[in-house]
């Protein structure tokens, strides 16, 4: 059974407003990915809590214990926080990273597959703090399209 690592949540902002970069559609997208019959690992913080439907979640765990969990896994999806970046650093394999206001041509790295609805959701000043951005749940792909590159992705195309 394939098996992808998903790490869906941004820090929590100190102004108590939602992180515009948490992907809206988790819900919908973990019932996709386990129709498809793939197995779903998730990792957060003690913060954090499980997306429904997702049946092992591990919290806090340490930077080895994530890389060994890339390297075990088939492939990650994140949003434009740590995962990516962590990945890149240690040159892991590839993963999908779903952005909303941030710019991946700024943020993301080109070894990974980063999905972004559309251009004119961008925020004007990229390098503000996120408490100063409004959520905006359009700025999204749509779960399906999600799993449609994540299905691509693990078929090697």
């Amino acid at each position: 059974m394939k098996q992808v690592l998903i790490s869906p949540y941004a820090q929590n902002l100190r102004n108590g407003k939602v992180n515009p970069k948490n992907f809206p559609y988790w819900k919908e997208l973990v019932a996709l990915i386990n129709n498809a019959n793939i197995k779903i690992v998730q990792i957060g913080s003690t913060k954090d809590t499980a997306v429904e439907g997702v049946t092992d979640f591990r919290q806090n765990l340490s930077l080895t214990q994530i890389k060994n969990l890339v390297e075990e896994s088939d492939t990650w999806i994140s949003i434009d926080s740590f995962l990516q970046h962590l990945c890149a650093y240690y040159k892991l394999k590839r993963g999908i990273v779903i952005f909303g206001q941030s710019d991946p041509k700024i943020f993301g790295y080109t070894r990974n597959l980063n999905m972004l609805k559309d251009s004119r959701y961008l925020r004007d000043k990229q390098f503000w703090l996120w408490e100063q951005c409004d959520y905006n749940q359009d700025a999204f792909i749509s779960a399906q399209e999600v799993l449609d590159t994540l299905l691509k992705l693990l078929d090697g195309k």
